[in-house]
């Protein structure tokens, strides 16, 4: 059985309160449209804003604005595409989030091959 990292770990201690994939297929860029079943689990209590970081990361919070249209639908937007940047998103690329409360929302990447993307404490290795 293979190990987790003692970040995934802390992060499972934490309670998860809804969680969902994204598969980007347009512009990775732009803004990013949400599940509507999460804007339905947060209606009453919308956020202005989402913080997203990595799993069991503290030391990077990316703050994206989140806007919500007439009919209910939920966006990410401003911030979002430094967030994409530097997490170098990409069409393929499938994000899952993970909600914990207080617009506090870690986010994986997995690659167009479905492998995940480390950003910390990662070693340097050479490019392919």
């Amino acid at each position: 059985m293979p190990s987790s990292s003692s970040s995934d770990l802390q992060e499972e201690e934490q309670e998860v309160l809804f969680e969902f994939v994204i598969i980007l297929k347009g512009d990775p860029l732009g803004i990013q449209r949400l599940p509507d079943k999460f804007a339905d689990f947060v209606a009453g209590n919308e956020p202005a804003a989402l913080h997203l970081r990595e799993p069991g990361c503290d030391c990077c919070l990316w703050p994206v604005d989140v806007l919500f249209d007439g009919c209910g639908n939920m966006y990410l937007h401003t911030g979002w595409e430094k967030f994409a940047r530097y997490h170098d998103l990409e069409v393929g690329c499938v994000l899952t989030f993970s909600y914990l409360g207080d617009a506090d929302m870690s986010v994986r990447v997995f690659d167009e091959t479905r492998c995940r993307r480390h950003y910390h404490g990662d070693t340097d290795e050479e490019e392919d």
